[in-house]
């Protein structure tokens, strides 16, 4: 698994996810993320048996981290998304989205080549500053600077400090911020 590879596929699928939230029919972004969970679950279940599935497993093999569930973060950034797309505004879920596919691509990127400061659950100060930056100034493009600040900070924080998946809590995490500030 190269990991700089695994981080511009998270970062391009979750803009293109993002992009597809914003374009489309509220219902018909629901209906697509419950058909692609449901279906990436049974692939996942599938692989996780030790079934060979064509393409599948060779993108997964590529991709996913050793020792994790076949296809783990990309089926909890669908129900991370599903969620927001449930539960807020669809603008919000969009730049929701846009957060956590940038914090978390250029936190980790960041973090892996430049990490050097352990603050906290084996994450770098530079990793977490870095990808704070990005999403600061991209959202500083789709919303006021300060709003971008505060959601990015806010990003940041829970992709930090989440005990559990960041791709479940730091779009969650955004959209909260958002619907506070805006």
């Amino acid at each position: 698994m190269h990991e700089s590879l695994r981080q511009v596929v998270h970062l391009i699928f979750g803009l293109g996810i993002a992009g597809f939230v914003l374009l489309f029919d509220r219902d018909l972004v629901l209906s697509v993320l419950v058909l692609a969970l449901f279906a990436g679950f049974i692939l996942s279940d599938a692989l996780s048996q030790g079934y060979i599935i064509p393409v599948i497993s060779s993108i997964i093999a590529g991709l996913e981290r050793r020792d994790a569930a076949p296809g783990k973060g990309a089926l909890f950034f669908a129900l991370g998304a599903l969620f927001c797309v449930a539960f807020f505004a669809k603008e919000v879920a969009f730049v929701g989205l846009v957060a956590l596919s940038l914090l978390d691509s250029v936190t980790t990127l960041a973090g892996v080549r430049f990490g050097k400061t352990r603050i906290y659950n084996h994450k770098s100060l530079e990793g977490t500053l870095a990808g704070f930056a990005a999403t600061a100034i991209v959202l500083g493009l789709l919303v006021p600077p300060g709003v971008a600040l505060a959601t990015a900070a806010a990003a940041a924080v829970a992709e930090l400090a989440s005990p559990v998946d960041d791709n479940l809590v730091v779009p969650v995490a955004a959209c909260i911020a958002l619907t506070i500030l805006l």
